[in-house]
Parts: structure tokens; sequence; C-alpha cells
């Protein structure tokens, strides 16, 4: 249960406004910080504070609030004072989000921990709930977690073309998105199914998740919508593997058993093709890739993806560059692989890349086709 610090009269801060002895201002403002620190004098940590007006309440992040209330007491000036107190009035009673995501921009500093840096060091992969990292190759949670808070409202749906074990839908559930996966492995299906239910049953967010086993290279989207009532999706989310580092089947389908880069590529390829056919024009395409070793020979292999992407319709936004300490194929063997790289003259992997793309808006003229 949240704890509340406070609840503080919202005409209390507006009389302020009113006031122009700086002394005065400061002064109540380090009153109300009192006021709210009740929790924290009983040694608890108080997560909220609700502002009253006459007919509604407002919530807001306690350490959000107590932060601007603290920048505000630090003006020197009057005119500082007041326009943080505006701002501040502002965030608490206005909502303004952009096109494609819930964040209010008028209380943009609440969001802290969603990350705007093109380098991501994460240092603990978020194991909470069913997350796992038991499946060989599947992603931090972080990832996806970013990008459906970043680029998608509530109530969106979000594809995730190579599911895994089912991170992505599983951070919809979390996030109040609705999710579909497509996955050419049938025992992989169960394991995501299994996980998603698991995890539903301790969320009470509901969202509509749908699962397709099929290859996502030549899967019918429209198709498969179709039975659902489903349209289109607000963004996708893609994390192939990375070509024959892990093999993931013996299906000759599948990505991890191309036959040489040009067929992964190709593959890649389609898989974004179909995708972007379901995608609402200008929203956005997510793919998490990273590079690779052959024969002493470094293999760009991201940045041969990200090419691949470009070609199907897509601008590129951002490069992102993220960090990750160990795999399961290299788990406790940090000084052999150190020696093998002494030897051999090349660096050990310590890196994959995250894309991000936007979809081009078609002319007017265009004819869709699948």
């Amino acid at each position: 249960m949240q704890k509340v610090a406070s609840a503080v009269p919202l005409q209390r801060l507006k009389k302020l406004l009113q006031e122009n002895d700086l002394p005065a201002i400061k002064k109540s403002l380090s009153k109300i910080i009192t006021d709210i620190g009740s929790l924290e004098a009983k040694g608890k940590q108080a997560t909220r504070v609700d502002i009253k007006s006459s007919d509604k309440i407002f919530e807001l992040p306690h350490a959000y609030f107590k932060k601007e209330l603290l920048q505000i007491c630090e003006t020197k000036t009057i005119e500082r004072t007041k326009y943080y107190l505006k701002r501040l009035l502002k965030g608490i009673s206005e909502v303004k989000t952009g096109k494609v995501n819930d964040i209010n921009l008028n209380r943009w500093k609440e969001y802290d921990d969603i990350i705007t840096d093109s380098l991501w060091v994460v240092k603990k992969r978020d194991n909470s709930g069913y997350h796992s990292a038991g499946y060989w190759g599947n992603f931090i949670p972080q990832i996806p977690n970013q990008f459906i808070r970043r680029y998608t409202k509530k109530g969106e749906w979000v594809l995730d073309a190579f599911l895994g074990s089912g991170t992505t839908l599983m951070e919809c559930q979390r996030l109040g998105r609705h999710g579909i996966g497509v996955e050419i492995q049938p025992k992989i299906v169960t394991l995501a199914k299994k996980n998603i239910s698991l995890e539903r049953k301790k969320i009470e967010k509901s969202s509509q998740i749908e699962i397709f086993q099929a290859d996502s290279s030549k899967v019918n989207y429209e198709e498969k919508f179709k039975k659902i009532g489903v349209t289109s999706v607000q963004l996708v989310i893609m994390h192939p593997p990375y070509w024959d580092i892990i093999k993931f089947s013996e299906d000759k389908r599948d990505l991890s058993n191309a036959d040489s880069i040009d067929a992964f590529l190709r593959l890649l390829g389609e898989a974004a093709q179909r995708a972007r056919h379901v995608l609402d024009d200008e929203r956005y395409l997510v793919l998490v890739i990273g590079d690779k070793y052959a024969d002493g020979e470094w293999i760009p292999l991201g940045f041969y993806a990200m090419n691949e992407v470009l070609k199907k319709g897509f601008k590129l936004k951002s490069t992102i560059v993220k960090n990750f300490e160990e795999t399961k194929g290299k788990m406790n063997q940090k000084e052999l692989w150190r020696y093998r790289a002494l030897v051999g003259g090349y660096y050990i992997f310590k890196h994959e890349y995250i894309f991000l793309f936007q979809k081009k808006k078609k002319p007017a003229s265009a004819s869709r086709s699948v």
C-alpha cells in the first residue's frame, strides 16, 4: 500500500503567488516540507503526497514534490521563485502528454527512471515476478519496459516478432498494454504462455495477450489479426537470434540456422517488412542485436541488420549501446576469455545494440499490401 506523506491544500500553494516577500514564501514552503516529512521522522518511507483542491485530489510522488519545493527554496529572486512555483502548480493540475506515450510533460522530472541517453549501463537484471534469465538469449526486461513506456499509451498494442520466453508480453501486462507475440518453436510458445499466465495472476491490470506459433518472416499478420479483432499495432520489438551464435532449434526456418549472413539478413528483412505492414505510420520499431566473431574477424552483424531494416521503409531515430557483463556461454570463464583476447588480438564483447526506427509515412496515393 502507498504511504501518504500528507495532504496539502492546493490553495495553500496558489496563495504564495500573491505574496511578494521572498523570505515569507520560503518560510511557508519550508513548513510544507516539514509537514510532509512526518513519516520520514518516524523512519517510514513515504511514496506519495495528496494535493487537495475543492473537488479533486492530485497524487504526486513524495520524492518529486519534495525536490521541487527544495528547488524553489533555493531561488534568489522573487521572479525565479514564482516561475518555479507556477511550473509546479501547472504540473499538479494539468496533464500534457505527447502523441505516443502517457508521460506528463508538465511533470517530466518525475520520470527520472526513463533513460534518455544513448549509453545504457544496466547493473542488474529485473528478476521480479516470473522474469527469469533461464532461457538462453532472452533480453533483460528493462529493455521492453523502457520502450513500451516511452513509445506507447495504455491500451495500445505491442508486437514482439521474436517472442522467446515472453519477456515483452509480461511487461505489456504490467504496464497496461495489449501484446502480440510470434514464436517459431512450439515448446517455447508453451513456456511463454506459462510464464505470462503465472504473471497475470499477480497483476490487476487487464491486458489482452495473444501468441502465435509462426515464422515471423512468413506470417500473415493481417489474417492473424482479423481473428482477434486487431487492425494494427503501435510498437514493434524485435530481438532475433544473433545469427548462429546460439542454435535455438533444428528448424531450418529459424534465423539461427541461416546458411549464411546474407540468408540471415534476408530473413530478418522479411520479418521487419511484415511487421511494418501492421505498424501504424510514424510509430516505432525497436531492434535489439549484437555483433559476432567468425574465424578471427569481427562481424558487424548489428550494423548489417540496422541497414537491412532501413531498406524496409524506416528511418533511424537512435542507436543505443547497452552493456552486458556476461552471458551463459562465458559464465565463470572470464579469465579464459581474457587470455584468448590477449592471444588473438581482439576485444571481448561487452555490449549490444538497440536500434530505434520510425516507420516512414506512406504517400496518400500509395497502396497498402502484404
